[in-house]
C-alpha cells in the first residue's frame, strides 16, 4: 500500500494491487471478466468529495474508449470518461448512498465496470501502477499544501481569502 501522510490536509492510500488512471483520479481492477473503477482517495479528497452523480449512458450498452459515461457534482463539475470500450454498467448501491465513494472508495464505492473485448493482458497498458500514480500526483494541490491550509498555495487564493478575512460585513 502506497500511502502519502499530508496530502491536503490528509492521510490517503493508494492500493498496489490494482491500476491507475491518472487522467481521471480513478483506480482501475481486474474482476472476473471485468475491469472494474472507482475514484482513488487523492482524487476524492482534491474534489472535496462527491456532492451528487448521474450515469450519461445506459445500463449494458456498449461505449467507445473516452466516451463520457459518469456526471460528478464534487467542488467542480466532472464528466468522468471510460478509459476502455466494452460493455459497461453502473454500481446502483452507490448512486443511492454517495457516502460509499468516500467510505469505501477501494470497495463498495467503486463506480462502473467494464467488460471489454481484449484481453485482461492489453487492458492494463495504458494504467500506471501505484507508485507512478504518486508521483503523478505530486504537481497537485495536494502535495504542493500537505497541511491542507485555507486559501492553498496559490497567491491569488490566499489575496482572496485575506481581503475576506479583513472585510467588514
Amino acid at each position: 500500500m502506497a500511502v502519502i501522510e499530508k496530502f491536503l490536509g490528509q492521510r490517503v492510500e493508494i492500493p498496489e494491487d490494482r491500476k491507475y488512471y491518472t487522467k481521471q483520479g480513478l483506480w482501475a481492477k481486474p474482476e472476473d471478466d471485468d475491469m472494474v473503477f472507482g475514484f482513488t482517495e487523492p482524487a476524492l479528497v482534491l474534489a472535496g468529495g462527491v456532492n451528487d452523480l448521474d450515469w450519461l449512458v445506459g445500463e449494458n450498452v456498449s461505449v467507445k474508449q473516452g466516451q463520457d459515461v459518469v456526471f460528478v457534482i464534487t467542488g467542480k463539475i466532472l464528466y468522468i470518461d471510460t478509459p476502455l470500450q466494452g460493455i459497461i454498467s453502473f454500481n446502483a448501491e452507490v448512486k443511492e448512498n454517495l457516502s460509499l465513494t468516500s467510505q469505501d472508495p477501494y470497495g463498495k464505492g467503486w463506480l462502473f465496470r467494464i467488460k471489454t473485448d481484449a484481453g485482461k493482458a492489453e487492458t492494463g497498458q495504458n494504467f500506471a501502477d501505484a507508485q507512478e500514480y504518486k508521483e503523478c500526483l505530486k504537481g497537485s494541490d495536494g502535495f504542493k499544501n500537505p497541511e491542507g491550509l485555507k486559501g492553498g498555495v496559490s497567491g491569488i487564493c490566499k489575496a482572496v481569502y485575506s481581503g475576506i478575512r479583513e472585510q467588514k460585513l
